[in-house]
């Protein structure tokens, strides 16, 4: 297990900077989730750690040491790629003893690594095949397996599972959650996907072009996002956002309203909010309950689709200020298109934003 620090760390190419200054903190044996759009320059950071990337500034430290110039064989980590990068020719076994076979690891110590590594990864069946053989899920066990057997202080990972069906994600992800409980080794995570964030991630870092957004627990970034990017980009369906005028505002509470909107008190804790000023309401579709009357609740406007999923039914409601929001319910219901609905929600439960 080992401390990465990163402070202040920049990384250009030519004129055009794509990390900005990052200061990221990952404590001993911890799992921490770089996520972001494609192009927030996640991966970079990865391979910067991984040392496949020059810094261009700032400090990077492993184990109290600073590995700015190291080689990458040197930096103490192995790295898990989305391509597996498994070499077709060998059998499993000799894939994952790979990297132990080109150190000279002696033959005893490096069959008892790889038994130990299928153990883990409950691949024994799988050692005498060759890649061909194997599924998606098999092929990325193997490349684990070979990050395994090097005992790295930091495990890094590449977007390991977008090559993999829905499936073989929900599957790979609880190994790799096992995985680290397993180890208790520290885990740098990068994926696009904030189902995988969400769910692997003692901590998580979101990134917005090379620029952190906000670092937290899963649920402290869910519960209390930092600005608009946070909120929209965890949880799904996507939290609601609806422009509102504020009508007043004292003592942390503010009073909004729109034409959907009956007025409403909601906190403004940590938001530069003004009276008279417009901004933005978020509520996630979870926290949305039809009304029993069109005219009950706070939000009001027309069922424009339903979809139902079995244990949840996902309603599209044009609101009568031209807004569209998502309701996720948690139940099988009938919806018809163009009815009136009206939508209540607890206001503890909405976040206000400044209007950006």
């Amino acid at each position: 297990m080992a401390h990465v620090s990163l402070k202040g760390v920049c990384k250009s190419f030519g004129r055009t900077e794509v990390i900005k200054g990052v200061d990221i903190e990952i404590e001993d044996g911890e799992f921490v989730v770089f996520v972001g759009p494609s192009g927030c320059g996640k991966s970079t950071l990865l391979r910067m750690i991984a040392g496949l990337e020059d810094i261009t500034a700032g400090t990077l430290e492993i184990a109290g040491k600073v590995v700015n110039d190291v080689p990458p064989k040197d930096r103490g980590i192995a790295m898990v790629f989305q391509t597996y990068a498994i070499f077709p020719h060998m059998t499993v076994r000799e894939n994952v003893a790979f990297g132990l076979t080109i150190n000279g690891v002696p033959k005893a110590e490096k069959a008892e690594k790889v038994a130990e590594a299928a153990r883990i990864l409950q691949m024994e069946h799988l050692l005498d095949r060759r890649p061909s053989e194997l599924s998606g899920g098999q092929r990325q066990r193997v490349a684990i397996g070979r990050a395994i057997v090097r005992d790295p202080a930091v495990f890094l990972f590449d977007e390991p599972l977008s090559n993999l069906d829905a499936a073989l994600r929900m599957d790979m992800r609880l190994e790799i959650g096992k995985l680290h409980q397993d180890l208790g080794a520290t885990m740098v995570y990068v994926t696009h996907d904030q189902v995988e964030a969400m769910t692997l991630a003692d901590k998580i870092v979101v990134l917005k072009d090379g620029e952190v957004m906000q670092v937290g627990s899963p649920m402290e970034l869910y519960h209390h996002p930092a600005n608009l990017f946070v909120a929209g980009f965890l949880g799904a369906p996507s939290m609601n956002f609806i422009s509102v005028e504020t009508q007043a505002v004292s003592d942390g509470r503010a009073r909004v309203t729109n034409a959907a909107l009956d007025p409403i008190e909601v906190s403004t804790t940590g938001r530069d909010i003004q009276t008279g000023s417009k901004a933005i309401l978020g509520v996630r579709p979870q926290y949305l309950v039809p009304s029993a009357t069109p005219s009950e609740g706070m939000l009001h406007g027309n069922v424009l689709l339903t979809e139902r999923l079995g244990a949840e039914t996902v309603v599209e409601v044009g609101l009568k200020d031209g807004t569209r929001v998502i309701a996720a319910l948690g139940e099988d219901r009938v919806l018809e298109p163009g009815i009136e609905i009206g939508l209540g929600f607890d206001p503890a439960q909405a976040h206000l934003f400044a209007e950006a």
